[in-house]
């Protein structure tokens, strides 16, 4: 069964420019990992009368309405005061709701503001939504034929409360059987013009199509089926897949390349040192994000000046001098003297110019050297990437993973 979908973000904020509308943005990802597509996104200010109006006329063209944002303890959060406005509810001080407050206040004991239990007042006759992470419990509206969901506009709290109380209700109102199931490889190293090349010719079993998407640097292709037996036909097709690109593919799903080198390192044992210029510590940054990251991160130096590099890396003034701190010498240096310093069993180097100043006709902008040293290893290769100053840094922290996931790959592969 088909739903239509619809999502209101809620806030001045998304609208002036202070900050962006994530939300929607991660409820879409969230809902089409399990078949299921958004079909109208809207944005809207704090404004109470506006809001009603777009519960009204969403509620009569969706079967699904979910609403984030303006649940908070101020005044200008007036979205559950809009909802009991728009279907003729009275505003009551939901006792179920100031309980799940007071809770959450006491369990991280915090003090309660008594301004906090305006969150408390909701429409008469809803269903409240516990939110485990913040102070403002969501609530839920059936209308018309049609289910409304109330959510924190809190990133975090949202997208928690999504995966426990809006999946499920939409497998319920689905007959468990997600309209589509969708399959998603994610590639480095191949462009999304190339990648479809690579497909070209390719059988694929009846009934899966294949999409595609661009998430800077990776390319995302799409496996989609539908039906009882998707899955079995993802399966087979993503096989199919897996002999055109092979090593290209660096994670799938919800799977990122950070978390799949992650789990590489994690499974050899071996540990890793990082010794970044111009990604400033980027790919420290993505690795660290990982729960566990400890069991294999041992450090990283953001070496971003030459006197830096000489003092932590043992790069000797000469190669500064001679070969420049951004050349395929540099970078060698930096990974063999942060090896020979920590002694962990991988070290990486990253050195670059990031722009959109400091090129030459020698070295421009969007030159940059990598270099990985271990046991059994060392290599060193520069490279020459476009756009701005943040996609170079991007796409450069992205190849420093891809040396270890494939160093990692090639290590855990049987001698011949």
């Amino acid at each position: 069964m088909n739903l239509d979908i619809a999502v209101l973000a809620v806030g001045d904020e998304l609208l002036n420019g202070e900050i962006p509308d994530t939300n929607t943005a991660a409820i879409a990802r969230l809902l089409n990992a399990c078949g299921y597509r958004i079909r109208e996104g809207r944005t809207l200010p704090d404004q109470e009368e506006a809001i009603a109006a777009a519960l009204r006329e969403l509620t009569g063209r969706h079967q699904v309405v979910v609403v984030t944002g303006g649940l908070g303890p101020t005044r200008d959060d007036l979205t559950a005061r809009a909802a009991a406005r728009a279907f003729g509810r009275q505003l009551v001080l939901n006792d179920e709701a100031l309980a799940l407050i007071r809770a959450f206040f006491r369990d991280h004991d915090l003090e309660m503001d008594p301004r906090n239990e305006k969150q408390a007042l909701l429409p008469h006759k809803c269903t409240v939504l516990p939110n485990l992470r913040g102070t403002a419990p969501g609530f839920l509206l059936e209308q018309e034929h049609c289910l409304l969901l109330f959510f924190p506009g809190v990133p975090e709290e949202m997208e928690a409360m999504v995966e426990a109380e809006l999946l499920p209700r939409l497998d319920a109102l689905s007959g468990g059987h997600p309209p589509l199931c969708e399959r998603i490889l994610k590639i480095f190293g191949l462009s999304e013009p190339k990648t479809e090349s690579l497909l070209e010719g390719l059988a694929l079993p009846e009934g899966v199509s294949i999409g595609f998407g661009v998430d800077f640097p990776l390319v995302h292709l799409k496996l989609r089926a539908t039906g009882a037996a998707a899955e079995e036909l993802l399966d087979r097709a993503e096989v199919q897949v897996q002999r055109r690109i092979g090593d290209f593919i660096v994670a799938r799903g919800r799977e990122t390349l950070p978390q799949t080198v992650a789990r590489l390192l994690s499974a050899s044992g071996l540990t890793l040192s990082l010794a970044e210029s111009c990604t400033g510590g980027l790919v420290a940054a993505w690795l660290t994000d990982i729960p566990g990251a400890s069991t294999f991160f041992d450090r990283g130096a953001v070496t971003y000046s030459n006197q830096a590099k000489n003092d932590w890396l043992a790069v000797s003034k000469r190669i500064l001098h001679d070969q420049g701190a951004v050349s395929e010498t540099c970078a060698r240096a930096m990974a063999t003297g942060l090896r020979q310093s920590t002694r962990t069993d991988i070290t990486v180097a990253v050195t670059g110019i990031a722009g959109p100043d400091g090129g030459s006709e020698d070295k421009p902008v969007g030159t940059v050297f990598i270099a990985l040293s271990a046991n059994d290893a060392e290599q060193a290769k520069g490279y020459r990437f476009s756009g701005s100053r943040e996609q170079i840094r991007k796409i450069s922290a992205c190849m420093a993973l891809e040396w270890i996931r494939r160093y990692l790959m090639e290590r855990a592969r049987p001698k011949a």
